[in-house]
């Protein structure tokens, strides 16, 4: 396993590299095993709408950033035992994801640019270097519709940059050089962006989202569901197998949605396995790094 710390001001893994990211349409709640309310959607678009932005070079100094949480990342190095079946799946598949992912651009209210100062005018790393990882909660449509509406108020702005569907569909919903809103009081390694003076940091400015369909038996509060298909995993290893090469960030990188909030109010992606995203990744060659 990597292990990533924070030493100072830039994010460093052990073994170095540029860190990378990806979030819940709806939130699930922090503890998998509370039995504390879980917000609604309400609660979810008041929640990632409070990192926009209110301009630059105003007075005084930003937030401090939290103290720093180790990530000790459930994707372990590997460079060996590939299981040779499901890497020639993969690449066939690969051949053709271009042909195959659905663009469906989100309203332009639901997601913004990447913002190289803050409000004090202090400089940004805009550079996606985090994953952060969602599930939607409800159904693929769903969500989809909701990010196509279009949101005036900040509070009820709300998107993830991609969208994998139980059949393995992947539709691409915000350029990854955008900003989407999928994240509100978050921060990965003690690091975060305060893009918005009147609230606290998140890590939108700098990180990746991407959420996966829940299946129907999780349209619920319940802790766990059924958990997601195969062709669900094969479709994120590649998504994010083309954001490693494109962006440079390590695996260890990618994190959840439940990791980097701060409100201690989410717990996605809910039943995920990190094994059967290891089988892939390693497949792809993204593990022997």
């Amino acid at each position: 396993m990597k292990r990533l710390h924070r030493p100072g001001v830039g994010i460093v893994l052990v073994s170095t590299a540029t860190l990378f990211v990806l979030v819940s349409l709806v939130g699930i709640t922090a503890e998998k095993d509370s039995g504390a309310r879980r917000p609604s959607l309400l609660d979810l678009l008041n929640e990632v709408g409070k990192d926009k932005d209110s301009g630059q070079g105003i007075d005084g100094e930003p937030p401090l950033p939290p103290k720093a949480l180790s990530w000790s990342s459930p994707l372990a190095r590997q460079c060996s035992g590939i299981d040779p079946s499901v890497r020639e799946r993969l690449l066939r598949r690969k051949r053709s994801l271009a042909q195959e992912r659905k663009n469906i651009p989100a309203d332009p209210s639901n997601f913004g640019s990447r913002y190289r100062r803050n409000p004090w005018g202090q400089p940004l790393n805009p550079d996606p270097r985090v994953v952060v990882l969602h599930e939607t909660v409800y159904s693929l449509g769903s969500a989809i519709n909701t990010f196509l509406t279009p949101h005036p108020r900040d509070d009820d702005q709300v998107s993830y940059h991609t969208l994998i569907g139980l059949d393995g569909s992947i539709v691409d919903l915000v350029d990854p050089l955008q900003r989407a809103f999928g994240a509100g009081y978050s921060a990965f390694l003690g690091e975060w962006a305060v893009t918005n003076a009147k609230f606290k940091g998140s890590v939108n400015n700098f990180a990746l989202h991407l959420s996966l369909e829940t299946p129907e038996d999780g349209h619920d509060n319940d802790n766990r569901h059924s958990g997601y298909t195969p062709a669900q995993y094969d479709a994120m290893a590649l998504v994010l197998d083309e954001w490693i090469e494109r962006f440079g960030f390590q695996p260890a990188a990618i994190t959840t949605h439940q990791h980097v909030d701060l409100g201690g109010e989410r717990a996605d992606p809910r039943s995920f396995s990190w094994a059967d995203l290891q089988i892939r990744l390693a497949a792809l060659g993204k593990l022997c790094l």
